[in-house]
């Protein structure tokens, strides 16, 4: 069996299990208070989501832009084709990341700029999200001194960091090898080509040149922070307009840890159930109901289908006209 088909099969499996476990929680909660809450929020409060996420999202990609490399346009267009694909289509994390970097491709840049500017904007992501789950940690000892969840958001911090440790190691020592992973994970996904050759020697040095910009990457970095602190905020609005009396600093632990929990779990897709399972914790501890708290991970989920699919669409529409131009 290929790489692609053991990718195939284990994304097919997750997305299985997670399906499963999202089923199981919805049957086991009370339906109508799921609809109670959704009915709170209606299609005004919905639509005021939607636009906080997706100034967030181009903030995000604001800040992807100050490692540089081409214009502001292209690093906002990567990003939403890159959170679309992460949260809609039916693959990891790791999927989402490999389109973000070929829509920089299609927006002007060399393959192995794209790629690098995509590694280090990832590796900056994930230590701003180490330090918003530091924040989340510190505000639940504060809020809720002596959680047992406490111990388990510590695990998942720590596992963040052995990531973002093998994260930089493969920038540092093994970029031809990750190269040629990706290339197949690429060529699973439909995006390779003429666009995405084996390049380890060119993206080798493209990281090199990227690592000696400290200044473009701590912006990037604190940029991040910033715009993962206003998805708490959203999450705080989010909670109102459901109709839970979470406060701010409440909301920011559940989104923070929340965020840790998904970055660990980054091989699920969309981290179907370690989402729902998440949410029904942590907002036990803030007075969230699991029927209030199942319907907090709905919104986030619908939210994200209805910005990610005509994002998606569009994508397909600009590489099938390339395909036929090829032709």
């Amino acid at each position: 069996m290929t790489a692609s088909n053991h990718f195939r099969t284990g994304a097919i499996l997750l997305l299985l299990a997670g399906l499963a476990l999202v089923a199981v929680l919805v049957a086991r909660s009370e339906f109508s208070e799921i609809t109670d809450a959704f009915q709170r929020l209606g299609l005004a409060g919905f639509g005021l989501i939607i636009a906080a996420h997706l100034s967030i999202m181009m903030a995000m990609g604001w800040a992807w832009s100050r490692l540089g490399g081409m214009a502001v346009g292209g690093f906002l267009r990567a990003r939403l084709l890159r959170d679309s694909a992460s949260e809609v289509l039916p693959l990891s994390q790791v999927g989402g990341f490999v389109l973000g970097g070929r829509a920089l491709v299609l927006a002007g840049a060399r393959t192995a700029l794209a790629s690098a500017l995509t590694v280090v904007d990832v590796t900056a992501e994930l230590v701003a999200q180490m330090g918003y789950t530091a924040i989340g940690l510190i505000l639940l000892a504060g809020l809720r001194p002596g959680t047992d969840l406490a111990v388990s958001a510590v695990v998942a911090v720590l596992a963040m960091v052995v990531l973002l440790g093998g994260f930089l190691w493969v920038q540092v020592h093994g970029a031809a090898r990750a190269v040629r992973v990706v290339m197949r994970l690429a060529g699973f996904l439909g995006v390779g080509g003429e666009d995405a050759p084996d390049h380890g020697a060119a993206l080798q040095a493209e990281l090199r040149r990227l690592h000696r910009m400290p200044r473009a990457l701590v912006a990037c970095t604190l940029w991040h922070l910033v715009c993962w602190s206003l998805v708490g905020l959203e999450t705080w609005l989010l909670c109102r307009l459901l109709g839970a009396p979470v406060g701010i600093g409440a909301a920011l632990v559940i989104d923070s840890l929340i965020s840790g929990v998904r970055s660990v779990a980054f091989m699920v897709p969309q981290a179907l159930g370690v989402q729902e399972g998440g949410y029904i914790m942590l907002g036990a501890l803030f007075g969230l109901t699991p029927e209030t708290a199942l319907a907090l991970s709905l919104v986030r989920r619908a939210r994200d289908i209805v910005i990610g699919a005509p994002v998606l669409a569009v994508w397909q529409m600009v590489e099938g006209r390339r395909a036929l131009a090829r032709r």
